[in-house]
């Protein structure tokens, strides 16, 4: 079987750990000490028996000598040598990794609290820059201030007040300052990102629903029969009304998909068909989009799931690993759910090359549908949906994407809005 370029090495360490001499561990595995010479310095390939017998010798599983060093641990070096920048010995990485493996570690570990870290950074700029519930909270904290300095003047500037105006005035004075107070400690809570942010319902109610159904793995056990009273307590549970209201209509709908799709039904045809939601929806007579949240929301699914109407407004966002959302405002343009919105009913498959240095190829499918609620004189409503599966198997092109331009690494990009925070140009 052919060496991975550490092999040998670890051989050697391994054979130097244990005190034995080269002529003992290839007594010991039937070779000559030629051979294993040869062998350690990664100049000789191995058979598959040799191997067994000499990791046999030395106490050692065969699949550690031939694998080498972690795929995720060297990959994480290489990129974390490419962020700093400077002169790495990249040829040498894996015997880096085989001779000081603590080390490695803690390199590899570092550099994956710098990427969350990055990460994190992005996610409060783009918090602070478009979270419009924060504005809103702002707003309110300035409307308070002003109206609490306005009648704070009046009491000291005006000499002589009627009894009952002055007594008004103290009252409205006490209602400003104490809504000051509130929505001063509201906002605090919020930007400590602690769990009174919740329960004070400044969270947005998308957020909300989210979260509840993220805490649930996104599948509804209850909704697959016609009963879901065991949901309201849960329900009721939500912070604001708003996403009291949308977590009912999510249940309903999802009550009518697992109608529309039963689950042992439905399971047997995504195995034997897969997570093609246009040959699914044929399959059952059901609506595209349904069969994409169906697929996206079984237990255990890996998909990702997204949803916009016809302006664009994201309504529903289920991520999957290694496909960046916005938390708020416009995402990508160049994501295929937007291709789908002028394209109703044609179906849109992409592979797709996520930004940044850790960046990810994933298959996306995408539809739009349109309905008319109010009959044929009313208005048409449109949906799009984009079902994000992991791991896209193919090699060819890909078209390269983002969550959002504000966060976007890739400045050359021709459908670029603003410039990314990521940039000089900020």
């Amino acid at each position: 079987m052919p060496l991975s370029t550490l092999t040998g090495t670890l051989l050697r360490e391994r054979r130097l750990a244990l005190a034995l001499r080269q002529s003992d561990l290839a007594a010991q595995a039937g070779i000559s000490a030629s051979y294993l010479n040869l062998i350690e310095h990664n100049r000789r390939n191995v058979t598959a028996d040799v191997l067994a017998r000499l990791a046999q010798a030395l106490g050692i599983d065969p699949a550690a000598l031939a694998d080498g060093a972690g795929g995720v641990m060297v990959e994480d070096l290489r990129a974390g040598a490419a962020l700093a920048g400077g002169e790495a010995e990249l040829d040498r990485l894996e015997d880096f990794a085989g001779r000081f493996p603590g080390w490695a570690g803690v390199v590899a570990a570092l550099y994956r609290r710098s990427e969350g870290l990055e990460r994190a950074v992005e996610a409060l700029n783009d918090r602070m820059t478009h979270d419009p519930h924060l504005s809103a909270s702002l707003h309110d904290l300035l409307s308070a201030l002003s109206s609490v300095r306005s009648t704070a003047a009046i009491l000291a500037e005006t000499e002589q007040i009627d009894p009952d105006w002055r007594a008004r005035f103290h009252r409205n004075l006490h209602q400003d300052s104490e809504r000051l107070a509130a929505g001063a400690e509201v906002l605090v809570a919020y930007l400590d990102g602690s769990d009174q942010t919740r329960e004070q319902g400044l969270a947005a109610p998308q957020e909300e629903l989210e979260a509840w159904l993220a805490a649930r793995g996104w599948h509804l056990p209850e909704a697959e029969t016609p009963d879901t009273i065991a949901l309201d307590p849960q329900i009721a549970g939500l912070a604001s009304g708003a996403a009291r209201a949308m977590a009912r209509a999510w249940v309903s709908r999802a009550q009518a998909d697992a109608q529309a799709l039963p689950l042992p039904a439905f399971r047997a045809a995504l195995a034997e068909h897969g997570p093609d939601p246009a040959r699914l929806a044929a399959l059952f007579g059901a609506d595209l989009i349904a069969v994409a949240r169906r697929i996206a929301t079984l237990p255990a699914s890996s998909a990702g799931l997204v949803t916009c109407d016809a302006s664009g407004t994201l309504l529903i966002r289920k991520p999957t690993d290694g496909f960046a959302m916005p938390r708020f405002g416009a995402a990508c343009p160049l994501w295929p759910l937007y291709a789908a919105l002028s394209r109703p009913l044609t179906p849109i498959e992409a592979v797709v090359e996520t930004a940044g240095r850790a960046g990810r190829r994933l298959l996306v499918r995408a539809i739009s549908t349109t309905r008319h609620p109010q009959g044929f004189g009313g208005p048409s409503l449109q949906e799009a949906a984009m079902l994000i599966l992991p791991d896209a198997a193919s090699d060819g092109p890909a078209l390269p994407l983002g969550s959002t331009c504000r966060i976007c690494p890739r400045p050359t990009c021709a459908a670029r809005r603003e410039p990314s925070i990521l940039s000089a140009d900020a």
